[in-house]
């Protein structure tokens, strides 16, 4: 009897790991997370470029302009020191990424916009026929001449086409 229920409970158990390990392979070999990982790859490649690029051009022409040390530290105590050279060279290379990455998803944007048109949205005021002021499309009665309008009323004050005389 007991090794029965271990035996039934050793299924059970085996079903849920099977059926857990399914569901994480289908999660992990979507697109979306396969997309997101290639991501954030090419992003740490990126980022050594732009580093490369502040610390080896843009950091010596700002100590060439401003005469301003970005290497700089401030001694405290002993061997401790406050490095706000590289704290500079951090928010450099900040600033360079979400430039570079705005600059992208503007192209991105500007690419998948193409040869979308917008569709006019549907109106919802027309104007009178009596008073020709504009009034709600549900209005069955004018708010400001108080006519009633039926769809013959409005039929009958349209203007009719001129007719060309011979």
């Amino acid at each position: 009897m007991d090794n029965e229920k271990t035996v039934e409970m050793a299924k059970k158990q085996a079903g849920f790991i099977k059926k857990f390990a399914s569901e994480f392979k289908e999660f992990a070999l979507k697109g979306n997370v396969m997309d997101l990982a290639v991501g954030v790859i090419i992003g740490a490649a990126f980022q050594d470029i732009v580093t490369s690029f502040t610390e080896n051009f843009i950091n010596p022409i700002i100590g060439c302009i401003g005469g301003a040390e970005v290497e700089g530290k401030i001694h405290l105590l002993g061997s401790q020191y406050i490095n706000y050279g590289a704290f500079l060279t951090a928010v450099i290379n900040f600033v360079i990424m979400a430039l570079v990455i705005f600059c992208l998803m503007k192209g991105i944007n500007a690419l998948t916009n193409i040869g979308k048109h917008e569709e006019p949205a549907a109106p919802t005021i027309k104007v009178c026929p009596f008073c020709k002021s504009e009034i709600s499309l549900e209005a069955t009665r004018c708010p400001h001449c108080t006519s009633v309008l039926t769809e013959e009323a409005e039929a009958a004050s349209t203007p009719a086409e001129p007719v060309q005389e011979v």
